[in-house]
């Protein structure tokens, strides 16, 4: 049994984590950090502190999922204990960015924008395509996310531009179109933000040639996607036994 911390359990896909976790038989939630605190605590049966400082307890692996500011300290509280760490959000600056670099070379991380499987499996379809459809096919990426979401564009659309550009190196990443007059250039990414609603995630790479267009796409009806993979990944790290930054990649080709 698997004791998990959860940053951010009060939060969308926090509760999502929490719930899936709930329904699991080799793992279970030890406590929770919300800012939030008092009010997250009295829907849970476990502790949830506002802050990392106050917990004194040894979980097994945290999962981050609350906000990017909360990296550090976490990170901080991982390395000194020796604690496996899943990093499942997004809008990291430099300095959160580097934090967590220097934690993987400490214990074992894993580092992903977006935990879901499928996403994941879109990356290495997106690698194939634009490897096999060359330079001839001009590439776009459409994002669309719900009216809360505060980060634009999505940190999922940068890994599947982060994608195609590991094929294609020349790539420039273009977002407003507007800005500037004049026709598009060869070696462009186009990335488009839409929010709107309540959409959960809609991910669309656009492969535009010659009289022919091939469209990838991925679509979530619920954070249950996310929160299934980031359990997925806390039970890996837990038991991979190895220092290093990880992805979602690493996993499944460990098959886990």
């Amino acid at each position: 049994m698997k004791n998990i911390l959860v940053s951010g359990c009060g939060g969308r896909v926090g509760t999502a984590i929490v719930t899936r976790i709930a329904a699991s038989a080799d793992c279970r939630v030890i406590a929770g950090i919300d800012i939030q605190a008092e009010s997250v605590g009295a829907r849970y049966d476990f502790p949830v502190y506002a802050s990392i400082d106050e917990f004194d307890g040894k979980a097994d692996v945290v999962i981050d999922c609350s906000h990017h500011t909360a990296a550090i300290p976490l990170l901080k509280y991982c390395t000194e204990n020796r604690v496996p760490a899943v990093i499942a959000t997004t809008g990291h600056n430099e300095e959160e960015t580097d934090a967590i670099r220097a934690a993987s070379a400490v214990i074992p991380v894993m580092y992903s924008r977006n935990m879901s499987l499928g996403i994941n499996l879109l990356l290495e379809l997106v690698k194939k395509a634009a490897a096999t459809l060359g330079a001839d096919f001009n590439i776009e990426i459409v994002e669309q996310h719900h009216n809360k979401k505060l980060d634009a564009p999505s940190g999922t659309a940068l890994m599947l531009a982060d994608a195609a550009k590991s094929v294609r190196e020349d790539s420039e990443y273009v977002y407003d179109r507007h800005a500037v007059r004049r026709e598009r250039g060869e070696n462009e990414i186009g990335i488009h933000s839409v929010r709107g609603g309540t959409i959960v995630g809609e991910h669309e790479v656009i492969f535009a040639g010659q009289d022919e267009i091939v469209r990838i796409s991925h679509s979530a009806y619920s954070r249950d996607v996310f929160a299934t993979g980031a359990v997925r990944a806390a039970l890996y790290l837990a038991d991979v036994g190895r220092v290093g930054m990880y992805t979602m990649s690493d996993m499944i080709a460990d098959g886990k």
